[in-house]
């Protein structure tokens, strides 16, 4: 899961000129550069520009958005027997979720993993067992999982002083007092994923919804993470490390920013169990979650109309969805009219989507969430690279370097492979979440910069990994530029009014998505398009 930087000054300063050189100088690649939604996402920004529409569809529910939230709020309605609905791309199908090919290799664009879940997770249990994922027993205290898509072993090693090791957390040649501390935190960790709050919830759990509302955990709320360590008496440089590359890799910001409710639900809420892999264990697919995002697709049976909202109003007792792609560089628009609405689109985009989003109880100014911007890079190469012999190629690579960094190691995306010899292709997939600016820093430089900026930044850790070894290897880099991958959970995040208000919403509009939660895992967006598409039907 880690992913660290080589070059880390890459995206600023002459330090990065000198980078970007030398790695053009070693291996000359062009990248292809994807930023899914981005030129439609522009255009939209000036509604004048929108043409009439030239049709109009009617249809009962309308979902807007083919992201994780709204396929789930299809794939709920076709399951209950509603089949009159009509599902929105939005500027990227799959959203989070998509991936690509390279021939017979698929590769992540997004998401690339999913934890086995719990039985709290009974709506994400449901739709594993109808895709086939999961074969048994979907809500016992031990299913049975498909095996291909247990991740196999060696699942993680960290590069650290020039020797890899096995497992994310840093432990050779730490000293015995901050190993002390390690001890000591993960055993917090596990008290704290038994308790309950005074309302008898659990005090973290997934989806976030069914977590105990209780005064005194909510005012873990009121502190960042690094805030909690230091109140704790955790000292352990490593240990911050760890704790703060979990927090950028899961919610796209540093433990100085990150609530500490938030950085203690990663390490707490999740507890899946099964009957053929060890407890805590993750399912994975070479094209990250997209196949499970083409699965849900496919069970949904929905019709589909290419293109992204432009506008959501109320009409009578109808609601009006204006839709708009582009074709050839050219608009075109279509009128959807509903009985329900379900708008599974980031909250950013809804607030300058949903005409009078304050009549909900959103204010924008103040209730929207911040969000992360992400580098996500898929390298084609041709055989493997040569490693150092301390511990083999794992599913997830990371890499240490004091201070942190926007960079968060690479996946192979063969590693679920099962074959006598190695392929003589494979794509790694590099992460970069840019929580060493501010977002919105962030997003102007993923517009700004070069692509040699770009591939300097990406291809970080493998040379990290590698050296100029890695070059030789490389046949082609697709760069995916997510400006906002996912919602950052601030301290105070569990007491926003305003997501508390979209939640409940039960009208005519109802909102779908993870930022509902405010932080972004598929468990959190699929709890939110079930729930979307039961007030839906009634």
């Amino acid at each position: 899961m880690q992913r660290r930087t080589f070059l880390f000054g890459a995206a600023a300063g002459t330090a990065a000129a000198a980078s970007v050189a030398g790695w053009r100088h070693l291996h000359e690649v062009t990248p292809a550069i994807h930023a899914p939604g981005r030129e439609l996402g522009h255009y939209l920004r000036d509604r004048s520009l929108v043409p009439a529409p030239v049709q109009i569809i009617e249809t009962d529910i309308a979902i807007l958005g083919a992201g994780m939230a709204g396929l789930t709020a299809a794939w709920q309605l076709r399951r209950a027997g509603h089949d009159d609905f009509l599902l929105v791309d939005g500027p990227e199908p799959f959203g989070n979720a998509a991936g690509g090919r390279h021939g017979d290799l698929a590769y992540p664009t997004g998401a690339h993993y999913l934890p086995l879940p719990s039985r709290d997770c009974a709506h994400v249990r449901d739709i594993l067992a109808d895709l086939g994922i999961l074969l048994r027993d979907p809500h016992g205290e031990r299913p049975t999982y498909d095996e291909r898509f247990i991740l196999h072993a060696p699942e993680e090693r960290l590069l650290r002083d020039g020797r890899w090791h096995e497992g994310i957390v840093p432990h050779a040649g730490v000293p015995a007092p901050e190993l002390a501390e390690h001890r000591r935190f993960f055993a917090e960790m596990a008290q704290l994923r038994t308790l309950r709050g005074a309302d008898g919830r659990r005090v973290f759990t997934l989806p976030s919804s069914l977590c105990s509302r209780d005064p005194a955990w909510l005012a873990l709320d009121t502190l960042t993470m690094r805030q909690w360590l230091g109140q704790q008496g955790y000292r352990s440089p490593t240990l911050y490390w760890y704790v703060d590359y979990c927090c950028r890799d899961d919610y796209g910001a540093t433990a100085e920013r990150v609530s500490a409710w938030a950085g203690l639900h990663y390490f707490c809420a999740r507890g899946g169990e099964a009957a053929n892999a060890a407890d805590g264990a993750w399912l994975t697919w070479p094209g990250g979650l997209q196949p499970l995002a083409e699965g849900l697709l496919e069970r949904a049976r929905a019709r589909r109309l290419a293109g992204a909202a432009v506008s959501v109003r109320t009409v009578g007792d109808r609601v009006e969805a204006l839709c708009c792609t582009l074709e050839g560089g050219k608009p075109r628009s279509t009128l959807v009219r509903a009985r329900k609405v379900i708008c599974a689109m980031p909250l950013f985009v809804a607030s300058r989507v949903v005409e009078n989003i304050g009549r909900f109880g959103f204010d924008p100014a103040s209730h929207l969430p911040a969000t992360a911007p992400w580098l996500v890079t898929n390298y084609l190469l041709r055989g493997f690279p040569a490693e150092l012999p301390e511990a083999p190629l794992s599913w997830d690579n990371m890499v240490y370097r004091d201070g942190g960094g926007p960079n968060l190691g690479y996946v192979v995306s063969t590693h679920q492979d099962i074959r006598v010899a190695p392929p003589a292709r494979t794509v790694f997939t590099t992460y970069a979440a840019l929580s060493d600016r501010t977002p919105l820093d962030g997003r102007r430089w993923l517009q700004t910069a070069s692509p040699d900026e770009l591939l300097a930044l990406a291809g970080a850790d493998l040379h990290a990994a590698y050296g100029s070894g890695i070059d030789r290897h490389i046949e082609r880099a697709d760069i995916t530029l997510r400006a906002h991958a996912m919602a950052i959970p601030l301290p105070g995040f569990r007491t926003n009014a305003g997501l508390a208000a979209l939640r409940d919403a039960d009208g005519p509009v109802l909102f779908a998505h993870a930022d509902l939660s405010g932080f972004s895992v598929f468990e959190e967006a699929s709890w939110w398009g079930v729930q979307a598409a039961l007030r839906a039907m009634g």
